[in-house]
């Protein structure tokens, strides 16, 4: 099946210049075409549409996989009154009673979280199962991690980073095919607002094809 995804500009991840009313063309788990809207529906008529409001870009990395996921815990909403809602780590991760069901628990809800912060792959080494599974069954790729990153770890992959610094891969050139439809939207305006904002303003992100996270 054929989906378009479209959004009001399109950032391509490297030196292109960005496209106004653009979008992704994915055919399965692939790209298979980028440009503008316009274009890509007259050339696929009978293709799904998918419209969304913001900025469409290539997926994100964020470098604190192992921090955020395996030295990490992330209440269930259920705890939410005795523990809050962020992740917990330090004294007060000490302090619980982590087994291996809770730390596999916690990565689940650790990973949707990433997802809808336009997150599609995470940079360095994981070795706890839960983490493991947690990631490869939602899609994510890890990344290899030369160094640990500064600042503490947050599930903003745009947190002291520029929006080049954060992307996984840019989009494809015309003609280029095996790519991967992974991407993220953001409801903004363009770069400078979604720099200011962060990723917190992610209403879908996209992992092989799959919508795996839309903002209700």
């Amino acid at each position: 099946m054929l989906t378009v995804h479209a959004a009001d500009l399109l950032i391509t991840g490297d030196r292109r210049p960005p496209v106004p009313g653009g979008a992704v063309l994915v055919e399965g788990r692939e790209i298979a075409a980028v440009g503008r809207y316009e274009e890509l529906v007259a050339a696929h008529p009978t293709a799904r549409v998918r419209r969304w409001p913001g900025l469409l870009t290539p997926g994100l990395v964020n470098v604190h996989g192992p921090e955020l996921l395996e030295r990490a815990y992330h209440p269930d909403p259920r705890e939410a009154d005795e523990l809050g809602t962020e992740p917990i780590a330090g004294a007060a991760l000490a302090a619980l009673a982590m087994t291996d069901a809770r730390w596999g628990a916690s990565a689940r809800r650790g990973v949707q979280r990433m997802l809808a912060h336009g997150t599609v792959a995470v940079a360095g080494s994981l070795w706890r199962p839960g983490a493991v599974d947690a990631v490869y069954r939602a899609g994510l790729t890890v990344e290899e991690r030369f160094e640990d990153p500064p600042g503490p770890p947050t599930l903003d992959p745009l947190a002291g980073r520029s929006l080049a610094e954060a992307i996984l891969l840019p989009f494809p050139p015309d003609g280029v095919r095996g790519i991967d439809a992974t991407f993220a939207v953001f409801d903004v305006s363009d770069e400078a607002v979604l720099a200011e904002r962060g990723a917190v303003s992610c209403v879908a992100t996209v992992v092989k094809g799959r919508l795996v996270y839309r903002r209700r």
